[in-house]
């Protein structure tokens, strides 16, 4: 393989704005967590943000928190320390990762922003099982430690067709969850503050997407390891206008890439699908280990998990409810597999890498052999990587290392 020092990676100048939203964001935070008057309420990220928005809460997104631990590399040492207490090491290592960060009393949050030392305590905790059950037990343990209210919504799995029963269900447990909301934040629910949220949501999304697709070009304007960290806004900044700004701005450079036919990578001769989780521990050294062999990972199902398209401010609870609905980790293989061979033609891609995350299994698509049967159907070839999102310890680098550079060189024959 090239030298990696050698690896030429074009960066986006907007990254600095999404890293001054991120810093805002946690300032703000931070401020309120010592303002008895400002009610914090943690959600996961694909949780009902808007209606609490409409409410006044300001949001904290606890898997942020664990995303961070991954990239700083604390994830792994912390652990352990949430398995000694009972959570078993197989399950979600955001969760035991967050947890065990929370029993030695250390954050990533003080190493990257002065003066921050801790998350902001909860006023309340809201999940939706969209993503996995995880969330619900992670929140209910927070719930007992800090002796707060946890409510959440109990959605699907294996979707093939969202149906109008899957939206009348979910819409109704939304519905349900706004009185036991008012009483934490002590107000009733703004119908006009709740619709304005959709709509800033909806607007925040549609930009992303337009952000993603940029991919589209060839050469790519960006890579997936770009998007893991250009997320952020619009995980943690749904419903608000300065998600917006944000990438209004990294849309406009991506345009600009595009019309001068600028690529992320110096040299793309290979452009390379990614289905899973990242490798948070791992993002710069994939990121070079890919350049060097001017294979571009340019898309992923996992930035387009904040796509709502379903989104409609006139029909509030209904559209959240098909939105959180949709997303391409509750649905069933055959909607998958239909849904990554789309990309793989709109992106023109070579080949896929899947991340068999070892305690993501929702986000391991792997499993039950779809690689093969995508391989069979399109001719596209693929790799699986097996490793894990913030534990270390189930990572090989060598064999990654290996498998990659592998992987590469039959794209070359072919």
């Amino acid at each position: 393989m090239s030298d990696e020092k050698k690896v030429a990676i074009r960066r986006l100048s907007t990254a600095k704005d999404m890293g001054k939203f991120m810093a805002d964001y946690y300032y703000e935070l931070d401020d309120a967590a010592k303002d008895d008057k400002q009610k914090i309420a943690w959600c996961t990220s694909v949780g009902p943000a808007e209606i609490l928005r409409g409410m006044g809460f300001l949001t904290y997104f606890p898997e942020t928190h664990s995303a961070m631990l991954g990239t700083t590399r604390m994830a792994t040492d912390l652990i352990p320390k949430a398995n000694a207490i009972g959570y078993s090491p197989d399950i979600c290592s955001y969760l035991t990762a967050d947890i065990g960060a929370f029993l030695e009393g250390v954050t990533p949050l003080s190493k990257v922003f002065k003066g921050i030392e801790s998350p902001p305590k909860p006023d309340v905790l809201v999940f939706n099982t969209n993503q996995c059950r995880d969330v619900q037990d992670w929140f209910s343990w927070y719930g007992e430690k800090f002796n707060v209210p946890v409510v959440g919504v109990h959605s699907y799995v294996g979707v093939k067709e969202v149906t109008p029963s899957h939206i009348t269900s979910i819409a109704r447990q939304m519905e349900n969850i706004v009185e036991p909301l008012e009483k934490v934040a002590g107000r009733k629910l703004d119908m006009d503050e709740f619709k304005h949220a959709v709509t800033l949501s909806r607007e925040c999304s549609d930009l992303w997407e337009k952000c993603l697709a940029a991919a589209s070009a060839t050469p790519s304007p960006l890579t997936f390891f770009d998007g893991t960290t250009l997320m952020g806004p619009a995980v943690v900044g749904r419903g608000t206008q300065k998600a917006i700004d944000a990438y209004k701005l990294l849309l406009a450079e991506l345009e600009e890439r595009v019309d001068q036919g600028l690529g992320a990578l110096e040299e793309e001769r290979h452009r390379i699908y990614w289905d899973g989780m990242p490798v948070w521990g791992r993002l710069g050294m994939h990121s070079k280990l890919f350049g060097a062999l001017k294979a571009n990972v340019i898309a992923s199902t996992y930035c387009s998990s904040w796509i709502f398209s379903a989104l409609d401010a006139e029909d509030p609870f209904n559209s959240m409810a098909r939105a959180y609905t949709e997303l391409f980790i509750v649905r069933s293989d055959d909607y998958k597999e239909q849904y990554i061979k789309d990309k793989l033609d709109y992106f023109n891609v070579d080949g896929i890498i899947y991340h068999d995350a070892k305690t993501c299994p929702n986000n391991s698509n792997c499993r039950y052999g779809m690689p093969q049967r995508l391989a069979e159907e399109t001719g596209i070839p693929s790799l699986t990587i097996n490793g894990d999102l913030n534990d270390l310890r189930l990572l090989s680098d060598e064999q990654t290392k290996t498998n990659v550079e592998a992987f590469i060189e039959q794209l070359e024959e072919n």
